[in-house]
């Protein structure tokens, strides 16, 4: 799911005429954010 999900905002962004750098930062912060998520949620069963 969330790799369709990037891919669209990806050329979403990318259709609009974003500068390339820009739409990269965008996509790496969302898939830095969804990776926090993931850790979060994991993080207390291992501790406990």
């Amino acid at each position: 799911k969330a790799q369709v999900r990037l891919c669209q905002r990806y050329r979403r962004l990318a259709a609009t005429g974003k500068p390339q750098p820009k739409v990269t930062t965008a996509i790496a912060r969302e898939l830095v954010g969804y990776a926090w998520d993931i850790a979060r949620r994991v993080s207390p069963a291992i501790a406990g």
